[in-house]
């Protein structure tokens, strides 16, 4: 793994993908709290990395939101039912950050462009280089790579079919699933 930035060893930080790394995946997205619902063993994999000094950032993708298939009310009680559960599990998220837009918006906010991640650096006054970015497509790990922090890719959600896809940035960790990617890196810790 690469060497740490001077700014993000002293502050531990890791950016995860929410869909498909955290919850469960949908096609037809996660339009409601009871459609969300945490992948095994995740949320405890959060807490485990808050455990190691971790501070966890989320940064996903909501174009349902820009599609109108839900609303700020919906998404604010998606993420309040995940705050809630993975309390109970001993572990937080420190920021979460989304981009509302579709594909043909664009923005600068929207994975595979690094705008929300640079916004991360900026709001934590870190560099990424070297932080772990986790996520289960193609875009998460592009994203990752524009701004200089490590990808990490989990088989969960897309992320067999991304890997079946092939094309991964070099240096591209792979495991089955967040709980996996935390144990490689707390032992590193």
């Amino acid at each position: 793994m690469p060497s740490l930035s001077d700014s993000a060893r002293l502050m531990k930080l890791v950016i995860l993908d929410r869909d498909g790394v955290v919850n469960i995946d949908s096609d037809q997205f996660i339009k409601s709290p009871e459609e969300w619902r945490p992948i095994p063993g995740s949320l405890e994999a959060i807490a485990r990395l808050n455990q190691a000094g971790y501070r966890v950032v989320l940064a996903t993708n909501q174009s349902g939101l820009g599609r109108g298939l839900f609303d700020m009310a919906t998404l604010n009680a998606i993420h309040n039912k995940m705050h809630k559960l993975l309390a109970h599990h001993g572990g937080r998220i420190d920021a979460l950050f989304f981009c509302p837009h579709g594909a043909d918006a664009g923005c600068e906010c929207r994975k595979p462009k690094p705008g929300m991640l640079e916004e991360i650096a900026r709001r934590f006054n870190v560099s990424l280089a070297g932080v772990p970015a986790i996520g289960d497509s193609l875009r998460d790990l592009q994203a990752a790579v524009e701004v200089g922090a490590q990808p990490i890719l989990v088989r969960s959600g897309k992320g067999e079919k991304t890997l079946a896809a092939g094309n991964l940035p070099p240096q591209t960790l792979v495991f089955d699933t967040l709980a996996e990617a935390v144990d490689y890196l707390t032992a590193k810790a």
